[in-house]
Formats: C-alpha cells, sequence, structure tokens
C-alpha cells in the first residue's frame, strides 16, 4: 500500500515553534501505553522482542506521517539512523493491510493528531 492511498496520511507541518522532541515524546507515551510497554523499552538501544521492535516501528512511522518530520529527524529523535526510519515507514505502510493493525495506526494517528492540535492551539492561541 502507497502512503499516497491512505486517505488520513496527509501530514501536519509542524509550526516554526515546534519542537520535534515535544511531539515525539507525546508520541512514544502514547504509543507505550497503547501496547503496554515501558517507555524505556520503546527508547531502548537494541531491538528487543518483537512487540517492542515492532512498537518502536509504529511511533517512527507515526512521527513521519503525522507530524510530518523527515526521515533524518525520525531517526535523530528515536536514536536511529534515517534508513532505519525509512525501513519501519515501509514496514508499516506494507502492515496496514492487516486491517487489524490498520485499526491500531489509525487510533493511534487520531490520538497524535490531537495531541498536535492541542498543541498547536496553546502554542499561538488558536
Amino acid at each position: 500500500m502507497q502512503l499516497s492511498a491512505i486517505p488520513s496520511a496527509k501530514p501536519l507541518r509542524p509550526g516554526p515553534r515546534r519542537n520535534p522532541q515535544s511531539s515525539c515524546d507525546a508520541l512514544l507515551a502514547a504509543v507505550a501505553t497503547a501496547f503496554a510497554i515501558p517507555l524505556a523499552q520503546l527508547r531502548g538501544k537494541n531491538r528487543g522482542v518483537y512487540l517492542v521492535a515492532f512498537a518502536r516501528q509504529s511511533a517512527m512511522y507515526l512521527a513521519h506521517v503525522v507530524f510530518g518530520l523527515s526521515f533524518t529527524d525520525v531517526g535523530r529523535q528515536f536514536g536511529r539512523d534515517r534508513t532505519t526510519a525509512a525501513h519501519a515507514a515501509r514496514l508499516m505502510e506494507e502492515r496496514r493491510d492487516d486491517p487489524t493493525v490498520d485499526a491500531l495506526l489509525a487510533a493511534l494517528e487520531a490520538a497524535c493528531r490531537s495531541l498536535h492540535d492541542d498543541d498547536h492551539e496553546r502554542e499561538t492561541g488558536i
């Protein structure tokens, strides 16, 4: 599945005062909660068990799709290389063919968009 084929995949561009670190921190907290994984494991340097790797790949994908971060920025925020972030995004695009994975990512995407909108309102007063 191509990213352009996903109707909700329109990225939100961070505003000039937007801090990618704060976006990724909120995203990681949401993903850790959704997958019932300690935040420290998501931030860990090793690949860990499948569920942790899957959750981290989901978070990288969402950081790119929802917040519009480049793969370089996503990799930097997650302590990984840009090619790792790109690989995670490709994997998650393919996994969205599974209705269960698609529903999970759609719910996380909506939550992250809500966080982004709330932060934007606080920053701009709009």
